[in-house]
Formats: C-alpha cells, sequence, structure tokens
C-alpha cells in the first residue's frame, strides 16, 4: 500500500498559476508607484441601495488605469466619484474615503467645483458645447478668470489633443462642423484647457469608429506622460492595448431580492489580468466564457 499521508499533494491550474506568480514577483523587483488615489472601503448607493460596494484599490501618478466588467457593475458610478459628480445625483450617497495626494475628497472643507477643475472627465458621447471651435476650449480659463494668453492656452490645448493641425484655420467654425471622433478630441481639449491632472474616460470611444478609436487611444498614450489617466471601457482589447493597470468589476446577484451590486474582483496590471489573472471570475471573463 502507498504512502497516502506523504503523497504529493494533485497538481492543480490554479497551484500553477500560483507558483508562477510567486516565481516572477521573486524574480522581478518590485516597481515604485506613485499612488494618487487612495480609495479604501468605497461603496456608492443610489436611493439607500448599493450600486457599488466595499471598493479598495490605489491609482498610480501617470498610468492608465481601466475599469472592465459586464453591463451594471458600478463601472461609469466609481469612475465619477473620483471627480464627486455623484454629488449632482439627489439619491446619491457615497461611503468610505478617496484619498487624493493624501486629502479626502469627501471630507467638509474640499470645495467640489475645485475638485472638478483638478480631475477632469470625458464622457461616452462627445459632448461640444452649441459654439465655436475656439470658444469650447476657451471656456473654462474664462469661467476661471484666466484672461491672460487665451490665443496660446487654446492652441496648447488643442495640439495636446492632437487636433490643431485639423483646425487651426477655421477655430471660429462651430463645433459642431467636426466629425465625431473630432468633437471627442475637442472635448479633451476642452479639459485639458484648465490644466487638470486627471482625466477620467467613461467609454470615450464606444460611439467611434475604429479610425477615430485609435486616434483617441494614441492620444492617451501620448497624455499619461503629463497626466494620470482613467477609463472604463467595455473593449477589453483597448483596456489591453491601453491600460497600465486594470481592475476588474463583477455583479454579485441577492436571490431574495434579485438586487445587483457591483463587486471588484481582481485589480492588477494589465497584462497579468489578461494573461494570468488570480480569480477564476477573471478569467471566465477575459476568456468570453461570461459577460
Amino acid at each position: 500500500m502507498p504512502d497516502m499521508e506523504n503523497a504529493p499533494a494533485p497538481v492543480t491550474i490554479a497551484g500553477v498559476r500560483d507558483r508562477r506568480v510567486a516565481e516572477r514577483q521573486q524574480a522581478e523587483p518590485p516597481v515604485h508607484r506613485d499612488v494618487l488615489f487612495d480609495v479604501d472601503g468605497l461603496t456608492a448607493s443610489y436611493s439607500g441601495v448599493p450600486a457599488l460596494r466595499d471598493v479598495s484599490l490605489e491609482i498610480y501618478k501617470n498610468h492608465i488605469t481601466a475599469f472592465i466588467g459586464p453591463s451594471g457593475c458600478g463601472k461609469s458610478t466609481f469612475i465619477r466619484c473620483f471627480n464627486r459628480m455623484n454629488d449632482l445625483i439627489p439619491t446619491a450617497l457615497v461611503e468610505g474615503t478617496i484619498r487624493y495626494h493624501g486629502l479626502d475628497l469627501y471630507g467638509p472643507e474640499v470645495d467640489s467645483v475645485e475638485v472638478r477643475k483638478r480631475i477632469g472627465m470625458v464622457f461616452q458621447k462627445p459632448n461640444p458645447f452649441p459654439k465655436s471651435i475656439y470658444d469650447n476650449v476657451a471656456f473654462g480659463p474664462r469661467v476661471l478668470g484666466w484672461k491672460d494668453g487665451l490665443d496660446d492656452r487654446v492652441e496648447q490645448a488643442l495640439r495636446q489633443a492632437a487636433l490643431w493641425d485639423e483646425v487651426k484655420n477655421r477655430l471660429k467654425a462651430s463645433a459642431y462642423s467636426l466629425s465625431g471622433g473630432q468633437q471627442q478630441r475637442l472635448c479633451i481639449a476642452r479639459c485639458l484647457a484648465v490644466q487638470p491632472d486627471v482625466l477620467l474616460m467613461d467609454e470615450p470611444a464606444s460611439a467611434l469608429d475604429p479610425i477615430s478609436t485609435t486616434a483617441i487611444e494614441d492620444l492617451m498614450h501620448g497624455l499619461k506622460e503629463a497626466y494620470t489617466i482613467v477609463i472604463v471601457t467595455h473593449n477589453m482589447q483597448q483596456a489591453a492595448r491601453v491600460a497600465d493597470m486594470t481592475a476588474f468589476f463583477s455583479v454579485e446577484v441577492d436571490e431574495e431580492s434579485d438586487r445587483r451590486t457591483g463587486i471588484l474582483v481582481e485589480y492588477d496590471e494589465t497584462p497579468t489580468i489578461f494573461t494570468n489573472p488570480g480569480d477564476k471570475r477573471t478569467e471566465d471573463y477575459v476568456t468570453g466564457r461570461f459577460g
């Protein structure tokens, strides 16, 4: 009879994966990252019903961080917490903490308007103002009273958004005369004109054609040298192409109430999430087994 007590443990896929992760961590020196946002125990609710529960993670400076997951898992709710956009919804309540440069963004001494100046947002559908191209970009600086060097500021923002060469001879034309991809880059320029620290992008290319999508992705790669970017995307290929870090969110369903609540399943470097995830739910999602 073989000695069952001393028999080796069966080899499992999870065990092999854990061993490979441990070996890689031992072989590679730790990467230093500057933490820009420190999220701890964040829960976001609407009318007392949690849309997202108990999320904790760190967002790193000059990184592109992607939030992926099925519809209804709270990705858009979460990204709106970073610049307090949910404050504009009367039934919304955010609990837990988001520290930005160590400061609690939801502290009583923090001005939400100042937060939105430093943390700009680009939405899924381009939303230019019914004004000229120039006036769209100049809008924020004018509101802030930045009158000196306005022309230079507008040009710089349009150059950063890779739009200057396409519009420099028609700055007085309506923003609506631009294509969808150009309008989205105009909205990015409008954010950049007030010199933010962070760009939040909620599915910025979902309504665009492949060529315009590529332009937005190339733009993000260039902008991360000067900005921190957080993006929500349903396009997993896009997350794999642009993001340094990826967070996978999923949904927990209460069988009795049929209530759906978003949860953070896994957060890691993007290659790990897509090729060597530590949670089977992540693996099932990125391989198309659900979602």
